[in-house]
């Protein structure tokens, strides 16, 4: 199979995999018709295979809203916790490249760009965040003000004590416990 390109096979199963993740989550995504949700994704190979890299990583992509004004369903990880095929990694490939020493292997921006993905932003985080509690024990990289970013620093999200909390943190920093979460307009 070609590079960002999925098998009629893998696609069925995907698109199953999705549908049955959609149904089971409802209170994400009141008012959505998969129904309408379908089409648009069998029109958008590009964006399967970005939804296929979502899942592989472990982020269990799922609609969590419709932009009227777009006609576009937002696609986010809305697994319980930071990918696991996508921790360990700095901010960006300039805080990466500043490491001296024990540098990790990839960067959240990197990576997202290569999946053909967005990091999720703050408002993104914090709607996730409302319709579920995530990050309980990891933190998300998240799209950063270009203002902190200049700064040398970077911003991430987590969920302790029963609040979202949105941290900064320098962009070469990398732990096991955090990853990034995407978005996805379809």
């Amino acid at each position: 199979m070609s590079k960002n390109k999925l098998s009629s096979s893998q696609i069925k199963e995907l698109l199953t995999q999705l549908n049955t993740r959609f149904q089971a989550n409802e209170y994400r995504h009141k008012g959505i018709d998969w129904k309408k949700v379908q089409p648009k994704l069998e029109a958008q190979p590009q964006k399967l295979w970005s939804l296929h890299a979502m899942e592989q990583s472990g982020g269990e992509p799922d609609v969590i809203a419709y932009d009227k004004k777009t006609d576009s369903y937002l696609f986010v990880d809305c697994s319980a916790e930071s990918p696991t095929g996508r921790r360990s990694v700095c901010y960006d490939r300039e805080g990466l490249e500043s490491r001296k020493e024990h540098a990790p292997k990839n960067s959240a921006m990197d990576m997202a760009k290569e999946m053909g993905i967005d990091l999720l932003n703050e408002e993104q985080y914090r709607l996730l965040q409302s319709l579920e509690p995530v990050d309980r024990k990891t933190s998300s990289w998240l799209l950063t003000p270009l203002a902190i970013r200049k700064e040398g620093g970077a911003i991430f999200g987590d969920h302790r004590y029963g609040q979202v909390f949105i941290y900064h943190n320098g962009a070469q920093s990398y732990y096991a416990a955090r990853g990034f979460r995407a978005a996805l307009k379809v």
